[in-house]
């Protein structure tokens, strides 16, 4: 079984750096993970992004041995184990709500002792059953990993019991959905999604997991020394956008106003 690359990075004591794909194309994966990251983060709760799509993209990501990350959408057990069987690194699993919702998600991703994950191991992830039976259970446990997000208030008040749950791997801050479940959203300085996240990372550190959200170049820093080690910066859609945007206006500045005119006059006449 290939070895996380992210797993490494967190157990040297290293940053993991991810990056977010909505595109479903593995040409953008493959772009991502030449780019350097150590992760790629593709979507399944908000893209409609099939499983052949994922599949590519896992594969795009392997050839620069980068690790895939699949945020899942939240269903029967087999959603969860898809990806991993595919053979990405890790799953990720939104709306955390309660210990008992973790506990689901622990034992339907990892096999025994820490969990009773349905065994396969004709796929990707366990060579098409070219590795042993039990090298494979204790490979999988070893080198994929779970990623729970907390977005939400619900799961607050037993949140240190559920970092600490055996078999837990990674607890993800979204501070998104979360300036939302308190009642501010969008407002990202929200005295309470700062102490949430301070919390979380202090937790993951008292408890021997890694904590991780989404953060850019101005609090990356501060992330980091909060306690984060795997951090998602950027998204395919919005470098896409800038890049079309800031091209644009380089060329139009060149033009002036006469370029800006022959644009706006072409559009009038194939109107």
């Amino acid at each position: 079984m290939r070895p996380s690359r992210v797993l490494r990075k967190l157990r040297a004591g290293q940053v993991a750096l991810c990056t977010k794909l909505n595109l479903s194309d593995a040409r953008a994966a493959e772009i991502a993970a030449m780019s350097g990251f150590d992760c790629i983060w593709t979507d399944m709760e908000h893209v409609g992004n099939d499983w052949s799509a994922i599949e590519k993209q896992i594969m795009a990501g392997k050839m620069h041995d980068v690790d895939t990350l699949v945020r899942v959408a939240r269903g029967s057990y087999s959603n969860s184990i898809r990806p991993l069987e595919m053979d990405a690194a890790g799953i990720m699993v939104p709306h955390i709500m309660s210990l008992d919702d973790a506990r689901t998600v622990v034992k339907s991703t990892k096999f025994h002792p820490l969990g009773m994950r349905p065994v396969d191991g004709g796929n990707a992830d366990g060579a098409y059953c070219n590795i042993d039976l039990a090298d494979y259970l204790l490979q999988a446990n070893e080198q994929r990993f779970n990623v729970l997000q907390i977005e939400d208030v619900e799961p607050l008040e037993q949140l240190e019991d559920i970092i600490a749950l055996p078999g837990l791997d990674m607890i993800f801050f979204g501070p998104g959905d979360f300036s939302q479940s308190i009642g501010a959203p969008g407002q990202m300085d929200h005295p309470l999604i700062d102490e949430t996240r301070r919390r979380i990372a202090a937790l993951a550190a008292k408890h021997g997991k890694f904590a991780g959200t989404v953060g850019g170049v101005g609090n990356f820093a501060e992330l980091v020394e909060m306690g984060y080690r795997f951090i998602s910066i950027g998204a395919d859609v919005i470098a896409l956008g800038q890049y079309y945007r800031d091209i644009l206006g380089e060329v139009l500045k060149l033009g002036g106003t006469r370029i800006g005119s022959i644009y706006g006059a072409g559009k009038e006449e194939k109107a």
